[in-house]
This record gives structure tokens, sequence and C-alpha cells, in this order.
């Protein structure tokens, strides 16, 4: 039996850690990653292809050669004295912390990268944003109830023990983080789902997903914003195939299929899907609240922000957005 291979994590002097974030698509204006490479090991995470910006194979490296940003806090401290000199927190818009890999990764428990960046984001009283897969998240609460908190976005996309585990190797269970956005819910803090990403014929089954929502609701959650699996990059495409292949050959030729000419699904395929899910979220009204920026009183359905329209399309999920 082989033995696991040892995580190297590597000190990353970042010049940066607040991003600034131009796509006109994304409800937010910065992004935050404390880390680069995530050890959860998603086999369909776009932000696999980023290892090679630094000179690194794309491969499991991805997940066992973590670069973490050391200094992050007194960086990011830097860069909000001089940005908000003499304004307010509001002007410089939310922040999204979590958009290409986990912030909550098992290290986070140790290195607490990301808890010294939200330190200072509570100090600032800057808007916030947080995607995770990880119930660790919980560790923060006395700073998630100080922080101008827009909601926190828990990723999950279906409950099915056996896909999770083939191509989420390394994150927590469904049932962990359903328990997690029970136990926000429960303290106050806006919290919901995104469920991202769907992989076609697996995971977007009418069953699968009805009960995707109804774990969600039942669970406290604000909101569930759907999407389907793109994949953007070359690299991404050859590791999600890969994964694919060994656990479901009969599927490669249909996605060989699918995602012959884009990253993204065809209209044929997606259109009735999203229109699918739309009508099954009108079961669960709950799961269509409004979120209120901090500093803007005008609600915003999530549901027209960010989930799928009646034409089938949706924007994509923030997870897309780099660093």
């Amino acid at each position: 039996m082989d033995r696991p291979r040892r995580i190297q994590y590597e000190p990353l002097q970042a010049k940066t850690i607040l991003n600034s974030v131009k796509a006109p698509s994304m409800p937010f204006d910065w992004s935050i990653n404390p880390y680069r490479g995530c050890q959860h090991g998603c086999s369909f995470c776009y932000a696999r292809s980023t290892h090679s910006f630094l000179g690194v194979e794309a491969d499991d490296t991805f997940q066992r050669h973590i670069f973490i940003k050391e200094g992050a806090a007194d960086i990011l401290r830097e860069q909000l004295r001089k940005r908000l000199r003499g304004k307010h927190p509001s002007e410089l818009g939310q922040v999204a912390i979590g958009t290409a890999t986990d912030p909550y990764q098992q290290i986070e428990a140790k290195s607490k990268v990301t808890r010294g960046c939200l330190e200072v984001l509570a100090e600032y009283q800057v808007p916030v944003t947080i995607t995770t897969r990880s119930p660790l998240i919980l560790r923060d609460m006395d700073l998630l109830l100080q922080l101008p908190l827009a909601s926190v976005n828990i990723s999950l996309s279906t409950l099915d023990p056996l896909v999770w585990r083939q191509f989420e190797p390394s994150t927590p269970a469904p049932a962990q983080r359903l328990r997690t956005v029970r136990k926000l819910a429960e303290s106050g803090i806006p919290v919901g789902i995104f469920a991202a990403p769907i992989l076609p014929y697996l995971t977007d089954s009418e069953t699968d997903l009805r009960s995707l929502l109804a774990a969600s609701a039942e669970a406290g959650a604000g909101f569930v914003m759907p999407s389907y699996l793109r994949l953007s990059t070359p690299e991404v495409k050859v590791w999600f195939f890969q994964t694919l292949r060994q656990h479901y050959p009969q599927l490669a030729a249909p996605y060989a299929r699918l995602y012959q000419a884009s990253s993204s699904l065809p209209p044929e395929y997606k259109t009735p899907k999203m229109q699918m899910i739309n009508r099954l979220l009108e079961l669960y009204p709950q799961l269509r609240h409004t979120l209120r920026s901090p500093y803007n009183p005008q609600a915003v359905p999530v549901h027209e922000r960010t989930a799928a329209k009646d034409d089938g399309r949706e924007q994509e999920p923030v997870q897309l957005t780099l660093f």
C-alpha cells in the first residue's frame, strides 16, 4: 500500500493581500485568499491551474504543496490604512474571502492567517463575505459577530456520500457543513449555500437537488446559489477527467461531448436543468431571502442576483474569481 504523500507548507511573501476584482458579474470589489493551493483537493477546483504561475505542477501538488501568505494581516492593515485614509469603510466596497482556495482549509487551524485578516477587517469595519466548506469557520464566531458581514457562503453541492468522497476527497462531510450552517444561522449570521459545482448526470437529478434544497432549508440557510461545473483551463479539465474516468468511466464520453466546445455546459443541457432548479426553489421560500449590504439598506434578493434566471442562465460562482 502506498503511503500518503506528505503535505509541504511553504511561506510565501505576498506584496498585497487585498486584490481588486474588476469583473462586473461579481457582487464584490476585492478578494482575499490567504493561501495558494488547497488541502481539500477538489477534483473540479478551477484554482488548480494557478499553481503553474509559481512554477509548480498543477496535479495533486495543488493539494500537497500549500503556500502560506506570511504577514498577511500586517500587509492588509497597511493596504487598508492607505485606501481608507479619510474615507468611510463603505467607500472601499465589499471584500470576498475564499474566492480561489478555502480560507479554512486544514492548515488554518494552526496558522490562523485567515483569522488575522478578519481581525484587521473587523478593526476597520470593512464589509465582508466568506466562502468555505469547513466548520472551522465557527472558531471565529467572535469576529463574525463584530464584522459588517454580508454573508457566509457554505459550499455544498451534493448530499451523496459516495460522490462527495470521490470528487472532494479531503473536505468536511456534507452533514458537517449543514451543522455549520445551522450554528451560524442560530447565531444570527447571514448564511447560505453555494451549490457549486453541480455535476451533470451525477448530482443534478430532481431527487438529488430536492434533497439538497430541503436539507439546506431545514438547516436554516437563507439562500441557495446553484451553479454548474465549469472546466475553465486545460489543467483543470485534465485532472477532472482523470477523476471521472477512475470512478465513472461510462460518463467520460458524455462529459467530453458536453464540454468539447466550451468550458461551460451547452444551453440545451443547462437551460432546462436551471429552470427545474428554479421550480424547486419555489417550494422553499426561506431559501429566497433578501440580503442587505451592511452599509446599504436596499434589499437584494439573492436568487435574483446570483442564482438561475428563467431563461436558464446563471451568474458564475465567486470561486471563478482569481486572487
